[in-house]
């Protein structure tokens, strides 16, 4: 089994309710984000999946969430944009461009921590098919 990891971040605004009094206001997270993609073979270059495309791929996930109000995008309609979720959002959307990418068969994504806080995470770990 190999994993790999990718770190990125994002800023951007949220409104949580019945999650705490504070949370209940509009605020902004700093958001990091850590992506890892797991896998049981190596292709024939030798790698799990090339750094870059998944940093392309990372990057545009990023870019649909960077400096918005989490609150009024339809990824988000009906739940609440919490960690929890973001987490969620970006394993599955991450998930699809690895689908698109035609990749071995046991490349996926296995875990995404998005840290609200150089403090606080939330990590989401998708269920294995």
């Amino acid at each position: 089994m190999f994993e790999l990891k990718v770190k990125t971040d994002f800023a951007a605004a949220h409104q949580l309710t019945m999650v705490g009094e504070k949370c209940e206001n509009l605020h902004g997270h700093n958001w990091n984000v850590e992506v890892y993609v797991a896998g049981e073979h190596l292709n024939a270059a030798g790698v799990l999946v090339d750094f870059g495309d998944i940093k392309k791929h990372v990057r545009a996930i990023m870019k649909e969430l960077d400096h918005k109000f989490l609150n009024e995008l339809d990824a988000f309609k009906g739940i609440q944009p919490s960690s929890e979720q973001i987490a969620i959002y970006i394993a599955n959307r991450l998930q699809g461009y690895l689908k698109d990418d035609k990749l071995d068969e046991t490349v996926r994504v296995s875990r995404v921590s998005a840290w609200e806080s150089a403090d606080a995470c939330a990590t989401y770990i998708p269920p294995q098919d």
